[in-house]
């Protein structure tokens, strides 16, 4: 992390200000000339206002989204997704598979990482050994540890084994856990962690990735600086820099956007979307997600060991309500657990309904009238509305249920110990395919362990989540996912809410500006008019 001294920082803003203070009180000076240059500065500096400011801009560090919109840009993987999650080539150029369990690279050659260095096989395989090193112990290491080796061929060929056959292979490689750094800089960490240092302390010092923007600078708590990459392979940006500025409050965005302070604001809330759009300096781009908002059923603990007081729960939400009410619309109802826009969603699901005489029948032949349950949550205000509805629904059964609120490091905790009636979560899926999306969640192996705080494990479940990472046929890796969805519906350890929508405020003078399914930033074809 590049931090300047605050001496240097202290003196760098006292400056600005008597120069500022200077150009106001010249009143012979010809404004003509300046405006034109602070035309030039707003359509060549992007803004954008980041709620949570990032842990590290290592690709092997911390595996928080705030972090990751910043190493998208600077940090390319042999693969990408295109705008519909489809899997697209990147610093490799195509790939074919040798047998089920290799898959052979050829690189794009004649990329250079931005301090010069080669893109090469080499650099490959030493990205892709770091990031599963033991010894970096990397939260990201998951998303790629079914990679058993990676053999360089030549300079620009690579070979990637798996421990077994894994189809979505191409998919988790375009993770930012496959992010490439350069290889001088890794070497570089390697001996600072010789000498003691934590891991990723040079990189997050000098990330150099081959991406379209370079790392300038970070200051912390308030803003990281990227550069154009005048020698980017590809097709350049259209702008100098792209600041990620620091601000957390959701009004101080809207309020720095409205001013022309920043161009793009992430994170707004529902009720601001109206308001925005009647405005006349930006627009909401709202970009539905792969993600899935649940409430989880210890199925350990009784009544939710009932697969039928599971279903009737489920019955008696209206999840339409929810999703007006809670997200102001902004949000897609889950017939099961994926997304529309994830690969292994199928129409051909049968859904619980909502049938509120049905569930009620259930729940009185259960003799659950009277009963007390528990609904733990941390402290989200969308959590702890939804919360609220679904408590008021149970007290017209006679059903009393108490809402625990915690912190989220200590919530999750607790979860691990099972004491919980119901839970809720959300889980991303942000590579947009049903292992990612349904593995984690459902495996036996992640039982008790959050997000699985359902402490769901079931053989068959088990099997199809086996089939569908092994298939390499894509149509009948559908028909996997298809079977285990409703499986999943039939079983319902979860109540299936909803996906939310990204909403992200974005400036009438920006162009081309797009959000993924994984609200990862697409700014490089950003177009800024004065």
């Amino acid at each position: 992390m590049t931090i300047r001294k605050f001496g240097f920082a202290f003196l760098l803003a006292m400056l600005s200000v008597i120069l500022i203070a200077c150009s106001s009180n010249d009143s012979n000076e010809d404004t003509s000339e300046k405006g034109t240059e602070s035309d030039d500065k707003a359509a060549n500096e992007l803004v954008i206002g980041v709620a949570i400011e990032a842990t590290t801009i290592d690709p092997a560090g911390s595996n928080d989204l705030s972090s990751e919109k910043i190493q998208a840009n600077i940090f390319e993987k042999l693969t990408e997704r295109d705008d519909n999650n489809e899997i697209i080539p990147s610093l490799a150029e195509s790939w074919e598979f040798i047998d089920e369990t290799t898959v052979e690279f050829k690189l794009r050659q004649g990329v250079k990482f931005h301090d010069g260095e080669d893109f090469n096989a080499e650099a490959v395989k030493m990205n892709l050994d770091r990031i599963l090193d033991e010894e970096v112990a990397s939260p990201k290491a998951n998303t790629l540890d079914m990679i058993e080796s990676v053999t360089v061929i030549d300079d620009y060929t690579v070979q990637v084994k798996t421990e077994f056959p894994f189809s979505p292979i191409l998919v988790h490689l375009s993770h930012s856990a496959g992010g490439m750094v350069s290889p001088k800089v890794i070497e570089e960490d390697y001996a600072a962690m010789k000498e003691g240092k934590a891991v990723g302390t040079i990189v997050n010092q000098k990330p150099i990735g081959t991406g379209f923007l370079k790392f300038e600078e970070w200051k912390p708590d308030q803003e990281i600086t990227l550069v154009k990459n005048e020698d980017y392979w590809g097709e350049p940006v259209k702008y100098e820099k792209a600041i990620f500025k620091v601000i957390p409050e959701t009004a101080t965005r809207v309020a720095d956007l409205e001013r022309g302070f920043i161009h793009i604001a992430e994170e707004m809330q529902a009720t601001q979307v109206e308001t925005i759009n009647e405005g006349d300096y930006a627009t909401i781009d709202v970009t539905q997600s792969t993600g899935l908002t649940f409430i989880g059923f210890n199925v350990e603990k009784e009544p939710f060991n009932d697969v039928d007081v599971r279903k009737a729960m489920t019955m008696l939400v209206n999840k339409q309500e929810i999703i007006d009410g809670v997200y102001e619309g902004y949000a897609q109802e889950a017939i099961g657990p994926l997304a529309p826009l994830a690969f292994g969603f199928s129409e051909n699901l049968k859904p619980l309904p909502y049938n509120v005489e049905q569930a009620t029948q259930i729940l009185k032949e259960k003799n659950l009238e009277g009963m007390k349950l528990s609904f733990w949550t941390n402290d989200d205000d969308k959590r702890k509305d939804t919360a609220v509805i679904l408590q008021s629904t149970l007290k017209d059964l006679g059903i009393d249920m108490t809402i625990e609120t915690m912190e989220f490091g200590a919530y999750l905790d607790e979860l691990r110990a099972g004491k919980h009636d119901m839970y809720m979560l959300s889980w991303g899926n942000s590579l947009a395919d049903g292992d990612n999306g349904l593995y984690n969640l459902f495996h036996s192996s992640g039982k008790g362990a959050p997000p699985n705080a359902m402490f769901f494990a079931n053989d068959r479940v088990d099997e199809l989540l086996k089939q569908g990472r092994e298939e390499q046929d894509t149509e009948k890796r559908r028909l996997v996912y298809e079977e285990l969805q409703q499986l999943l519906i039939d079983e319902a350890p979860m109540m299936y809410l909803n996906h939310p929508d990204y909403l992200t405020a974005v400036s009438n003078k920006v162009k081309g500006f797009k959000m993924s399914t994984a609200n990862i930033f697409k700014i490089h074809d950003v177009e800024i008019t004065p």
